[in-house]
C-alpha cells in the first residue's frame, strides 16, 4: 500500500466532506470505510437541513464542500420552514432519496484526482512522539500518513439494542469497529459513550394514506446551493399521523422491556430526538405525540417514521405502529433500534480539529459527539481544510462565532463540556441575525476562496451575484421619493402615511418599515428589480440593518462581563424566558459567575442575556 499524506477512517457525511476538502487542496488523501457501498449512507432520517442545520449547509455549499449541491441533486420534497417567522430563522429542508444520495457522493468523490479508497476495517493509530505516523488494519497491514482525519460515527465499539438483544454493530447490518477505541485510549485521549436511536421503516402500500394529513413541499423551490441551475425534480408528499391513548398504554405497559429503562444502555441520548418511550415518560401531560411518514427513496416503498424512535422489542414495536391512525395493517420492513457508542471528548481538541497533544490527528462528526448529518459534514470539512494545511505546511484556518454556524459549532464543541448529543440550534449563536441561510455565500465564499477550495467557476458566479447585490443596494440607498401627488398615492396604497411636500426618504428607508416589503420598491422603480437582483436578500439586508447593529453592541457589552457574579441563591426556574435546559442545568450547576454559566452544555448565548438583564435589574453586582 501506498504512502498518503491524510489518511481519512470513515466514510459517512463527515469522512467524505473531510477527504474532498483534504484532496481538492493538493493532499494525497485516502478515504477508508468499512463499507465502500454505504459511502454518505443516511442510516436515519434520509433528510438534509432544517432549522439551524441548513445554515450548516449553505456554509458548507459557499466554501465549496458538497452536501449542498448533493442535496439539491437528489431530493424528494424541498421546503421552507418557519416562512412566516423572521429572515434568521428561516430555513431549507430537504427530504432526501438516500440511494441517490450516496450514489451521488460516490460519484462526486471519484472525480478527485488525489483522492482514493480502501475497504478495510482501522484498529489502530500508529504514533511516534506524539506524532501520528499512520493506521493499522485488522488485517495486519500498515498504511502511513502525516494526518489521520477520524469519522467513524457511531462505529467505535458500536452495541445496536432492539429490546434486551444485543449485537455489536455501528448501525443495522454493519459490523462495529472494533479495537480503535483502545488504540485512542492508549495514546492518552478520554472517551465517553454516547447513545442515539432510529424508527421503523414501513412499507408504503399496507399504509392508508386517506386517514393521515398529506404535505407538500414549495412548489416554487428553493435551493442549498448558491449554485444557478439547480435541477427541478417531481417532488413526493409527506404525511403523518399521531399517537393515540392505546398507543400511550402500550408503551407505559411495556417499559421495562426498553434496554433505556431497563439499565441495559449506560449512554446519553440526544436531548431534542427522544425516543417515543422517552416522550410518553417525559411528557405525561401530552395527550398525543405528532409522526410524520416520509418516503426514503424514488426506488423504494420504505417509509421512514419520523418521531417514533424507539428500542422496545420488535413485537412491541408493532402493537405501537398498528395503534396509529392509518396504520393498522401497517408492515414493518425493518425494525427500529437504538445504537450505543464510543465519542471523543470534544474539549480534547483545538479549533482546528486537531488533537492538543496528537499532533496530526484530527476528528469529526458524531465521534466528536454532536447528532446530524449537517454537523458532522460542517465538522468534517474543517478538520478536512486543517489536515491539509498542516500536511503542506500551510496557515490553520479557524472559523470564528461571529462569521459563521460552523464557527459557533466548533467553539461550542472544544469549549463547552458536552455530555449528550450536540445539536445546531440557531439560539446558540449570539450573532444568528447576521448569520442567516440567505447570506451564507456573502459571507464564506471569499474565505473559500482563500482557502483554495472555492474554484474559478463558482466564484466567477459569486463576484457577478455579489456585484449585482451591491449594485441594487447601493441603488434603493441613493434613490430618494419625494412628497408628490404620484408618491403619496402609492404610499396611502400601502397604508403609509403620505410625505409633506418639503420630505424625502430614500427607498431603503422606505423598504425597512417592517409592514412593508418589494412590492412597493416596484411601484416606484417598475422592472428595475425583476432579475437577477436578489429581492429577498437584498430586503433581509435592509430590514435586519439596525437589528445587527444593536446585536454586535450588545455583544461586545457581553464580551466584559466574564467576572459579573450571580448570587448563590438565584432562582433560575423563575426565569421562565429562559429556554428549559437552560433552566435545569444552571439550577443544577449554580455557576459562580456569568462566564461561567456561558460555557455550560445547552445554555445559549440568548440565556446568558436574559440572565444578565434579570441580574441588572435584580442585584447591584
Amino acid at each position: 500500500m501506498h504512502n498518503f499524506e491524510v489518511i481519512v477512517i470513515g466514510c459517512g457525511h463527515a469522512g467524505c466532506e473531510a477527504a474532498a476538502a483534504a484532496a481538492n487542496l493538493g493532499a494525497k488523501t485516502l478515504l477508508i470505510g468499512l463499507n465502500l457501498d454505504s459511502i454518505a449512507w443516511m442510516p436515519c432520517n434520509p433528510a438534509v437541513g432544517g432549522p439551524a442545520k441548513s445554515h450548516l449547509v449553505k456554509e458548507i455549499d459557499a466554501l465549496g464542500g458538497l452536501m449542498g449541491l448533493a442535496a439539491d441533486a437528489t431530493y424528494l420534497q424541498l421546503k421552507t420552514l418557519n416562512s412566516s417567522r423572521g429572515a434568521a430563522v428561516h430555513a431549507l429542508r430537504a427530504q432526501s432519496d438516500k440511494y441517490a444520495y450516496s450514489q451521488w457522493m460516490r460519484q462526486a468523490l471519484q472525480t478527485i484526482p488525489k483522492l482514493s479508497f480502501y475497504q478495510a476495517m482501522v484498529t489502530k493509530i500508529l504514533a511516534k512522539e506524539d506524532q501520528v505516523i499512520g493506521i493499522e488494519t485488522s488485517l495486519g497491514e500498515q498504511i502511513y500518513a502525516r494526518a489521520i482525519i477520524i469519522t467513524s460515527g457511531t462505529f467505535l465499539e458500536g452495541k445496536v439494542f432492539t429490546g434486551k438483544q444485543t449485537q455489536q454493530a455501528g448501525r443495522a447490518s454493519e459490523p462495529a469497529a472494533i479495537g480503535l477505541s483502545a488504540s485512542l485510549k492508549e495514546l492518552g485521549l478520554s472517551l465517553g459513550r454516547l447513545k442515539t436511536g432510529t424508527p421503523a421503516r414501513i412499507d408504503a402500500r399496507s399504509i392508508n394514506f386517506e386517514q393521515l394529513d398529506k404535505h407538500h413541499g414549495d412548489k416554487i423551490p428553493s435551493f442549498f446551493s448558491f449554485l444557478p441551475n439547480r435541477p427541478l425534480l417531481e417532488q413526493m408528499p409527506c404525511y403523518s399521523t399521531r399517537t393515540t391513548a392505546l398507543t400511550h398504554q402500550i408503551i407505559k405497559d411495556n417499559l421495562m422491556e426498553s434496554p433505556l429503562y431497563a439499565g441495559l444502555i449506560e449512554g446519553i441520548g440526544p436531548r431534542y430526538c427522544p425516543s417515543i418511550e422517552d416522550k410518553v415518560v417525559r411528557f405525561a401531560d401530552k395527550e398525543s405525540h405528532l409522526f410524520f411518514l416520509e418516503p426514503e427513496g424514488r426506488s423504494t416503498n420504505e417509509i421512514y417514521l419520523q418521531g417514533c424512535s424507539t428500542s422496545l422489542p420488535i413485537h412491541i414495536q408493532r402493537q405501537i405502529v398498528s395503534s396509529l391512525p392509518g396504520l393498522e395493517k401497517a408492515h414493518i420492513v425493518r425494525p427500529a433500534y437504538a445504537v450505543e457508542y464510543d465519542f471523543l471528548r470534544p474539549i480534547q481538541f483545538k479549533h482546528t480539529l486537531q488533537s492538543k497533544n496528537i499532533k496530526g490527528l484530527f476528528a469529526g462528526g458524531q465521534l466528536l459527539g454532536t447528532s446530524g448529518y449537517e454537523e458532522a459534514a460542517a465538522q468534517g470539512l474543517v478538520a478536512g481544510i486543517n489536515a491539509a494545511k498542516y500536511v503542506l505546511n500551510q496557515d490553520e484556518v479557524v472559523f470564528k462565532r461571529s462569521q459563521s454556524y460552523i464557527g459557533t459549532l466548533i467553539d461550542d464543541l472544544v469549549i463547552k463540556q458536552i455530555t449528550e448529543p450536540y445539536r445546531m440550534l440557531t439560539s446558540r449563536s449570539e450573532y444568528r441575525l447576521n448569520l442567516r441561510q440567505d447570506n451564507a455565500d456573502r459571507r464564506m465564499t471569499p474565505l473559500g476562496r482563500e482557502i483554495g477550495l472555492v474554484n474559478d467557476y463558482r466564484w466567477e458566479v459569486f463576484e457577478k451575484k455579489n456585484q449585482n447585490f451591491k449594485t441594487s443596494l447601493e441603488l434603493l440607498q441613493k434613490t430618494r421619493i419625494k412628497g408628490n401627488a404620484h408618491n403619496n398615492a402609492i404610499l396611502e396604497s400601502f397604508d403609509q402615511i403620505p410625505l409633506k411636500e418639503n420630505i424625502s426618504i430614500t427607498l431603503a428607508e422606505l423598504l425597512s418599515r417592517p409592514n412593508l416589503n418589494f412590492e412597493i420598491i416596484d411601484k416606484f422603480l417598475p422592472n428595475e428589480f425583476d432579475s437577477p437582483a436578489p429581492r429577498f436578500e437584498l430586503e433581509t439586508e435592509i430590514k435586519y440593518a439596525g437589528y445587527v447593529q444593536r446585536q454586535e453592541e450588545q455583544v461586545q457589552k457581553l464580551s466584559g462581563l466574564e467576572n459579573k457574579l450571580i448570587p448563590a441563591h438565584f432562582d433560575y426556574i423563575q426565569l421562565k424566558h429562559l429556554s428549559l435546559e437552560a433552566r435545569e442545568k444552571l439550577h443544577k450547576i449554580k455557576p459562580q459567575t456569568l462566564g461561567q454559566a456561558s460555557k455550560i452544555d445547552g445554555v445559549s448565548p440568548a440565556d446568558i442575556s436574559i440572565l444578565l438583564l434579570s441580574l441588572n435589574s435584580n442585584y447591584n453586582n
